[in-house]
């Protein structure tokens, strides 16, 4: 689409990338937290937890390139009454990882905090086999985990705290490139089950997570010179949904369109999919990956060879509303 705006071309303010985000909290509430400990498959340059390791070594480990070893030993130090962080790039961690993650954590229910960074195809050149774009998915099958995606730096640094408070295991993904900001303050309202309306709106409701939500906002804009009020919603935590919020979107606004970097099945859109046909049935629309890989190439470009901009976000408001 030409002159598309892509999710990471938005007027917005640009903030910090969520992983940037995550490592400086994580930081900062490592003095706070003496049972928090770090775990990292050779990657903590990247994935930020480098920062904690820096502050308090002895509380930190890399074990090298070997996920499914680093979520057992994230297993044996819950066990041991720890509270354990590990992360690597989300492709790497979840697909790596899946079995020990089933049988080693989500099964016994233990107190690990699995952090996958580097998702979806906003990682540009690195290409397909780097891509988590099935992670939320897979951390959403797992009996008992909670699954978090937050928006922005703020809303990650206060993700990060969230995860740590919570007792049982949690899956945070989080992005490499620097995002626009969707939230003003730097301490935004964080609940973990519950949704942000960052925008409210009477014609529609669009659904969004990571990246997609400044996009919502700017489709919201566009939407609003036509006459046509979005309401947007920061569904910051997929599992458990927020199904109060979907509810009282579905009946106020009767239309909803749910927008993600991930692809269609699993994510996001089959689980806002699934409660509101239960809860109260509207016509849904959808934008993601759709059932494709990845491929090499500028976060922008990808982004918008893939749909993720905010025309397209605008285009399935209006054949939502059509569909009414």
């Amino acid at each position: 689409m030409a002159g598309a705006t892509s999710a990471l071309q938005s007027k917005r303010p640009l903030g910090k990338a969520t992983r940037d985000a995550f490592g400086r909290a994580l930081e900062a509430l490592g003095a706070e937290r003496p049972d928090v400990v770090v775990v990292d498959a050779d990657v903590s340059n990247s994935t930020r937890t480098e920062w904690f390791g820096q502050k308090f070594p002895d509380r930190f480990f890399n074990i090298g390139i070997a996920e499914s070893n680093l979520v057992g030993i994230a297993g044996g130090l819950a066990s041991c009454g720890k509270t354990p962080v590990i992360a690597s790039f989300a492709c790497f961690i979840m697909c790596n990882g899946y079995d020990q993650l089933r049988m080693a954590v989500a099964y016994p229910g233990l107190n690990v905090k699995v952090v996958g960074t580097h998702a979806g195809i906003s990682i540009g050149e690195d290409g397909a086999s780097q891509m988590g774009i099935e992670d939320v998915a897979l951390a959403c099958s797992l009996p008992g985990f909670v699954v978090v995606v937050p928006a922005d730096e703020a809303s990650a640094k206060a993700a990060t705290r969230a995860m740590l408070d919570h007792r049982g295991p949690v899956y945070m993904r989080l992005g490499r490139p620097d995002v626009p900001k969707v939230y003003e303050t730097d301490n935004p309202p964080f609940r973990l089950g519950q949704a942000n309306t960052v925008r409210d709106g009477r014609d529609l409701t669009i659904v969004a997570n990571g990246l997609m939500v400044a996009a919502a906002l700017d489709a919201a804009d566009q939407l609003a010179a036509e006459g046509i009020e979005a309401r947007v919603l920061d569904m910051h935590t997929v599992k458990p949904i927020d199904r109060e919020a979907l509810k009282k979107a579905a009946q106020e606004t009767g239309a909803i369109v749910v927008a993600e970097e991930h692809l269609a099945h699993g994510g996001l859109g089959s689980v806002v999919a699934m409660a509101v046909a239960e809860l109260e049935p509207v016509p849904i629309r959808y934008v993601n990956l759709g059932d494709r890989f990845g491929e090499s190439g500028s976060p922008e470009g990808l982004l918008e060879k893939f749909g993720l901009t905010a025309e397209n976000l605008a285009a399935a408001a209006r054949a939502v509303i059509a569909a009414k």
